[in-house]
């Protein structure tokens, strides 16, 4: 489920590798945090939401190989798109083991939620390589604008929270329902 990545392409884009003091480009230079990608407290977070429905086969493939994802700007009505949430650099306890949870909010063109969840389990385990690696969090969720919903731009907000470090990395991206 984890892989690690010297960057990620989305779409045109470079998704950078994190080292201990945050994200970085593909040329080894430090990243600026973005609202979509960032790192509190050397827990680094990022937010993906992609129209790939093979994401999890681009994931799992051989450490070698960067993923590329597709980046959904804006959706058509039923169309699905997939919500990714990666994490690097969490703090281990002693007995090796992470602990990072999410607040999940997707909010409607007025603001409304559509989608609450806090706590939702991101990643609680064991990790057997460098906790610099970028990981995927199985939090994944599938999403399908239907005939009900409100066209316009539809926010997806995550605070991250690696529960070892007490750190928090607050990531928002959004997309446009047609």
């Amino acid at each position: 489920m984890s892989k690690l990545l010297s960057f990620l392409l989305l779409s045109l884009l470079c998704f950078p590798a994190f080292c201990q003091d945050g994200w970085r480009d593909e040329h080894g230079h430090p990243a600026r945090d973005t609202d979509s990608r960032r790192s509190v407290n050397g827990f680094g977070g990022s937010l993906v939401v992609t129209p790939d429905a093979d994401w999890q086969a681009k994931w799992q493939t051989p450490s070698d190989t960067v993923p590329h994802f597709s980046v959904a700007k804006i959706v058509p009505r039923g169309q699905q798109v997939f919500f990714l949430i990666f994490f690097a650099n969490p703090l281990l306890k002693e007995d090796g083991t992470a602990d990072i949870t999410c607040d999940i909010d997707v909010l409607r063109p007025d603001g409304k939620s559509s989608f609450h969840q806090l706590d939702v389990p991101c990643f609680k385990g064991a990790i057997h390589e460098p906790v610099t690696h970028t990981f995927l969090a199985p939090s994944v969720i599938g999403w399908t604008g239907d005939s009900s919903d409100s066209s316009g731009t539809w926010v997806l907000r995550v605070l991250l929270k690696d529960n070892v470090r007490k750190a928090s990395v607050p990531l928002r991206t959004s997309f446009e329902l047609k």
